[in-house]
């Protein structure tokens, strides 16, 4: 490796340990950690500063001396756009390196593949030359060409990218309950996990298993639709074309069905709350529907805990609210006897709701910090704020 590939390499180390760290380390830390000269770590600050990548500021206490600096993201620095498409609405954030964001649009929308088209313009109102990329979490399956579905709210085969028309703007896609797993794994309980299960559940059940922090994504881009799996012995139909799924007994849309309140088009949301709202208060019917919903996650939860062998298991979205004795008996009475004396704990998003605008943020950021793309930026370096 000559000299330029080593300095090139040093960038992107050091630019990834400012990101995964929050933007919070030293540069002594840093370059402890990097196992650098601490002139090398200088010139390579130096250089990164210079091309408006990082910026460095005191740190809050420091020791008798030079005051300790720690690098950050640069005020005209690049930004990644995330968006979080549910059911029944989106939110837009900008996301600086280091993970900070900010929340720059947000909306309802009907349910029907319109919603891309009204999310697409809001994008489109946020672009400028600092922007680097948009990461999108959408509420469904999301095919490796693109194309999304969302089973309860009849969408089939939806072309995103055609539809948000964000012209050479990279875009990454993802599902959402996979995105959550990956800001699990870089920000959350899951940092550092060998092998991690991430369940995220809103009005219906997803997930994803990762390995050494990175999700699978399976031959077509579609694993980790355990919500669609025959885990609770069941055998009605839903909406997905399956039998027996478990997102017939789990979600808002179950809540909602077990009180025969309308449910499917993303409707409800609000009365979900209300009714684990209820619960809490001891309303009999309430708390019949949300310990009902909570067994069948915890069997199902067991189930793919027999499967697949994970060290931790991360809840997200409606999970949290759920996560409890119902759900922790359900589970152990579904592990094989040989995963009762030592089981993985169950452990709530460190996230709450931000998971998979994070994960969004993740993806762009994923893409950028790479040799192509911090080039593409050094030559094209933008001038002005967004």
């Amino acid at each position: 490796m000559d000299v330029g590939d080593l300095r090139a390499l040093n960038r992107l180390r050091l630019l990834r340990e400012v990101h995964d760290g929050g933007a919070s380390r030293t540069r002594s830390q840093l370059t402890r950690d990097l196992e650098l000269a601490r002139g090398t770590a200088s010139v390579l600050v130096a250089g990164l500063v210079e091309d408006e990548l990082l910026r460095e500021k005191p740190a809050g206490e420091h020791a008798r001396g030079r005051p300790t600096q720690i690098p950050g993201p640069h005020p005209r620095g690049p930004l990644a756009l995330a968006a979080d498409l549910r059911e029944d609405s989106w939110t837009i954030a900008a996301c600086e390196l280091g993970g900070g964001s900010t929340v720059l649009a947000a909306s309802g929308h009907d349910g029907t593949p319109a919603a891309l088209n009204d999310l697409g313009a809001a994008l489109r109102a946020h672009l400028g030359p600092r922007v680097v990329g948009v990461g999108l979490s959408a509420s469904g399956p999301v095919r490796e060409d693109g194309l999304l579905d969302i089973s309860h709210l009849g969408w089939r085969e939806v072309p995103v990218a055609e539809a948000l028309d964000l012209g050479d703007v990279p875009l990454r896609i993802g599902n959402d309950a996979r995105l959550a797993g990956l800001a699990e794994a870089r920000r959350g309980h899951l940092r550092g996990v060998s092998v991690g299960l991430h369940l995220h559940v809103d009005f219906d059940p997803g997930g994803t298993l990762l390995i050494g922090g990175t999700p699978l994504t399976g031959a077509g881009g579609t694993a980790g639709e355990f919500g669609h799996m025959p885990l609770t012995g069941g055998d009605d139909p839903c909406p997905c074309g399956a039998r027996g799924c478990l997102s017939l007994a789990v979600g808002r849309n179950a809540l909602l069905r077990h009180l025969g309140l309308p449910a499917g088009r993303g409707r409800g949301r609000h009365e979900a709350e209300r009714i684990i709202e209820a619960a809490a208060g001891g309303e009999p019917e309430a708390v019949r529907a949300v310990e009902s919903n909570a067994g069948a996650l915890g069997k199902g939860i067991g189930a793919l805990i027999n499967a697949l062998d994970p060290a931790a298991v991360t809840l997200s979205g409606l999970g949290v609210a759920l996560t409890g004795d119902t759900l922790q008996r359900a589970c152990d009475g579904a592990l094989m006897a040989m995963r009762r004396d030592r089981p993985p704990p169950i452990l709530p998003s460190a996230l709450g709701d931000r998971g998979p605008l994070v994960g969004a943020m993740e993806s762009v950021f994923d893409a950028f910090l790479t040799r192509e793309g911090v080039e593409f930026w050094r030559a094209t370096r933008p001038k002005n704020e967004m």
